[in-house]
């Protein structure tokens, strides 16, 4: 039986119909994207050692399966955090298929690519004292510790080779780590494709300087933020936002939540905004950022003049003191701690949220010239809050600890009681603070200075001290455990 004539062309037609449909999902059109189309790009980076990367480009994309390699990204990327989107036709961009691929190009990985395909070897031949270079086509059979060549009919190991010369760069794999989508895309021609995700290895820090003079404790207050990266990738003409706090995370990249508001502090350098972000600070480098992949770089932070600081000392005791007899009532050298107090607030030239971070203490001597003279870690301080700097042990400050009685006046019922000696060689007056932590149930039954319960198990004593002078503080206690 014979098909008619006027058949053919339609069957013909269906057949190459079919075909197509059945091709359309491997026939995909390949496109690349580097930084040189970049438009814009910003970075967020958190002091927990990861950024959030949002980089805008401009590239052509034809309709239909597209396959869109983009490169030039950070090596420690969360791959699940990644997300594109067409910022020109957002309706007419969809993802079916995302990777990330990290298998580097290296010399052992592109021989391996090899296995059961033709190489050109170079050898170097030396003749009547001249070396010259002779190629030879070879199969390369196996590269499992070491390679296995098919020269003609012969099986070669362990052949000397100079180099090695291939044809073409595999498919799989990459000069540096690259995205690759598989795109459905509904309108051809130029498009502005943002992608955003999480890398890690990028971090910040704060340090902060405390200048103080001579004879005085007005004080000012220079810092830096420090932002390091080493994600495996540069990011050249960023828009930089750092975020201060403790983000709580999961698998997912932590997004902006509860509304911002920007606010500018007399004491924020210039250049530098600050808003709330949920229950963070987010702080705005005003000028674009570079930052080289493997580097670190230093941006001027705070700037202020004119703080008012205090100092004090503190002595703090032990809970252990209380339940036994101390030392066998002998004196205990007890260490003196120097500590700065300033209050963040606006009356007090300062009223920024202040980051995490250290802050070194400078103080001038009688010529002038700035001396250090201890440092403190802060931890996030908000405005209007108190920062207490601890910065070493005073020297002409001494203090002793005698346990001059100690009772057991039942079970787990103890009365005792002690006596510190502070001696002042300053010039000037002082006052220290005795900060005693006392577990249990306690009642002080006897003191010759003025105390008061600061938490439920701890005690402090207020001691004025006279220049070139000492006091001493006695008190007893009654501790039931």
């Amino acid at each position: 039986m014979s098909i008619p004539r006027l058949r053919l062309p339609l069957m013909a037609a269906l057949i190459a119909a079919i075909l197509a449909a059945a091709n359309l999902s491997i026939a995909q059109t390949q496109a690349t994207s580097t930084q040189a189309d970049q438009q814009s790009l910003s970075l967020t980076v958190y002091n927990s050692n990861v950024a959030l990367v949002r980089d805008a480009r401009r590239l052509r994309l034809p309709t239909g399966n597209v396959q869109l390699r983009f490169a030039d990204v950070a090596a420690q990327i969360e791959p699940a955090t990644v997300r594109i989107t067409s910022l020109t036709a957002p309706a007419k961009l969809q993802v079916l298929e995302q990777d990330y691929r990290y298998d580097l190009l290296s010399p052992q990985k592109l021989l391996h690519e090899y296995v059961g395909k033709q190489v050109t070897l170079i050898r170097q031949i030396t003749e009547n004292n001249s070396t010259k270079e002779v190629p030879m086509k070879a199969t390369l059979l196996s590269d499992n510790n070491g390679p296995i060549w098919q020269l003609g009919d012969q099986i070669i190991t362990g052949m000397p080779t100079d180099h090695y010369v291939f044809p073409a760069l595999p498919r799989n794999l990459y000069s540096k780590p690259t995205l690759v989508w598989l795109l459905d895309n509904r309108q051809a021609g130029e498009q502005r494709i943002e992608t955003d995700y999480m890398t890690q290895s990028v971090n910040w820090s704060a340090d902060y300087v405390l200048t103080l003079p001579a004879d005085a404790l007005v004080a000012d207050l220079n810092s830096w933020v420090t932002v390091t990266n080493n994600s495996g990738v540069s990011f050249h003409n960023a828009q930089l936002q750092l975020v201060a706090g403790q983000v709580h995370r999961a698998m997912q990249a932590p997004q902006p939540m509860g509304r911002m508001m920007a606010m500018k502090s007399e004491a924020l350098a210039s250049g530098v905004q600050e808003e709330g972000l949920s229950e963070y600070h987010l702080y705005s480098i005003q000028r674009r950022v570079t930052l080289p992949d493997n580097s670190s770089k230093q941006i001027a932070f705070v700037r202020a003049s004119g703080i008012k600081v205090q100092k004090t000392y503190e002595i703090n005791g032990q809970p252990f003191y209380y339940y036994s007899p101390f030392q066998g009532g002998q004196p205990q050298k007890e260490p003196v701690q120097a500590h700065l107090k300033f209050k963040n607030s606006e009356a007090n030239a300062l009223g920024a949220p202040l980051p995490a971070g250290v802050v070194r203490v400078y103080q001038a001597d009688s010529k002038g010239q700035m001396q250090f003279v201890g440092e403190d870690r802060i931890a996030h301080t908000p405005k209007n809050e108190t920062l207490n700097l601890y910065i070493g042990n005073a020297f002409d400050v001494t203090a002793e600890r005698k346990q001059t009685d100690f009772q057991t006046l039942g079970q787990n019922l103890y009365e005792t009681a002690f006596q510190i000696t502070v001696r002042n060689h300053k010039k000037q007056p002082i006052a220290i603070e005795v900060n005693e932590p006392v577990s249990g149930q306690w009642t002080v039954l006897q003191s010759n200075y003025k105390y008061e319960k600061t938490s439920a198990f701890s005690i402090r004593f207020t001691v004025p001290v006279p220049a070139d002078g000492q006091s001493v503080l006695s008190y007893r206690v009654r501790i039931h455990r």
